[in-house]
């Protein structure tokens, strides 16, 4: 069996950014053999350089995931955070509106399943969409999270009744193997440099053929 090549979208010696696939947890699981941190850690210790998670995307959620090279940088770009911008593309069930925002406060199971609620006490979510297009069963959203909780985007489009394709979750069954959801786009002011870091992915052409 081939070994998967890493992807990566940027690197310099501060920090790496990678595309992850599917079906694969960004940090080591019990679950799961693979894990990016494992692929990037191994990328990274041939060249004597360290790791350390800034972020995390779910495990079904395919995209942009950054990843600093010293504890420092990692620090830097957690505290910043809320100033990084993050979009999404999304195939979800029904037609939106042209663009809407959800907000609600976000709770977790026991059996860690996330659930919005209007007690305070949870983690306060927000999601805005804008519809880039549809047809009669399926809309093509452009997503931006103005806060990044667990699952936050899955169960907003649930609680919007335009669950996601392929969200086993928190979707419906239907018939699609791989979650319909990208994280295409961050924008954000390097650390160290101070340049201006914009990565785009585009949107996949199996995510357009969907809603022709």
């Amino acid at each position: 069996m081939n070994k998967r090549r890493l992807e990566i979208l940027f690197e310099d010696k501060h920090l790496i950014i990678v595309n992850k696939s599917g079906n694969m947890p960004t940090i080591k699981s019990d679950n799961y053999k693979d894990n990016l941190y494992s692929e990037v850690y191994e990328y990274l210790h041939k060249k004597n350089q360290k790791i350390f998670v800034v972020h995390r995307l779910d495990k079904d959620t395919s995209g942009i995931v950054v990843f600093a090279k010293s504890e420092t940088v990692k620090e830097k770009l957690q505290n910043n955070w809320d100033n990084v911008e993050r979009n999404y593309i999304a195939v979800v069930h029904g037609i939106t509106k042209e663009e809407g925002i959800i907000k609600s406060y976000l709770k977790e199971t026991k059996t860690l399943y996330t659930y919005s609620t209007n007690d305070k006490t949870g983690k306060y979510a927000e999601t805005i969409y804008h519809k880039i297009k549809s047809n009669k069963q399926y809309s093509l959203l452009k997503i931006n999270i103005k806060t990044g909780r667990k699952n936050q985007i899955r169960v907003h489009m649930k609680d919007n009744n335009t669950p996601i394709l392929g969200d086993r979750k928190y979707g419906k069954k239907d018939g699609y193997r791989k979650m319909m959801l990208l994280a295409n786009e961050i924008k954000f002011i390097h650390p160290v440099t101070k340049e201006l870091i914009h990565i785009d992915l585009k949107i996949p052409n199996e995510y357009s053929k969907i809603v022709e």
